[in-house]
């Protein structure tokens, strides 16, 4: 009686984001994303010597691409996180080089624009990928897996499961509504490229708001394929 007391007490205690569960691979795409615009700034102020927009969502300071690639990098690459260094920079090569590849096509095909080009660069593919920015992804995994998750999963973990659980589901909620308005906010710059008028309020809304001249200091990089 007192083994299943201990049981239950353990169940009661375990962290809501114990493991590689829901709420962690959740809170790891989120904090993903902000690391995302941080790292980009600061590559963009070192060697630009200026700042700029780098995020891709229009509410917050969110990139889908880091959120989605820490994501990737953290369920392919997890077993390797004791392993040697030098097996997760290849591994993280080739997860982040194949993930940039396709969200590179994706957002031609739906979209009809690109936001990067590295046709400039020896070693690229089609201009979507090249071997230097793949390898900088090999090194950002062995840092996320080495250092930095080991970090955040320690305060993460921290937080009361009651809390922890109902904010994992207002920013879930949060993070797809943003979703949502950003792709908005591009079919409709696509759709003013095109003359196609405004057919309801919200698309009337957002020609308000979020005109070109705004589309372009979020997206600065973002170009129309011809």
């Amino acid at each position: 009686m007192e083994s299943v007391k201990v049981i239950k007490k353990i169940d009661y205690e375990k962290s809501f984001a114990s493991g590689l569960n829901f709420y962690k691979l959740f809170w790891v795409f989120f904090i993903g994303c902000i690391m995302g615009v941080v790292v980009e700034t600061i590559w963009c102020l070192v060697t630009g010597f200026h700042i700029e927009s780098r995020t891709g969502l229009i509410y917050g300071p969110f990139n889908l691409v880091y959120g989605f690639g820490t994501l990737f990098m953290t369920i392919g690459l997890y077993w390797l996180r004791n392993k040697s260094d030098r097996w997760i920079i290849i591994g993280g090569t080739i997860i982040g080089g194949a993930f940039e590849y396709a969200c590179s096509w994706v957002q031609e095909m739906i979209f009809g624009t690109v936001s990067w080009d590295y046709s400039q660069y020896p070693f690229n593919l089609n201009g979507r990928i090249c071997l230097l920015y793949s390898l900088f992804w090999g090194i950002l995994a062995l840092v996320w897996l080495k250092h930095l998750l080991p970090l955040l999963t320690k305060y993460i973990e921290k937080i009361p499961n009651h809390i922890g659980k109902s904010l994992t589901f207002i920013l879930l909620l949060f993070m797809i509504f943003n979703v949502f308005m950003s792709s908005i906010v591009v079919v409709r710059l696509v759709d003013r490229r095109n003359s196609v008028p405004a057919s309801n309020l919200l698309e009337e809304y957002i020609d308000r708001k979020y005109t070109d001249e705004r589309v372009k200091k979020i997206y600065p990089h973002m170009r129309f394929i011809e």
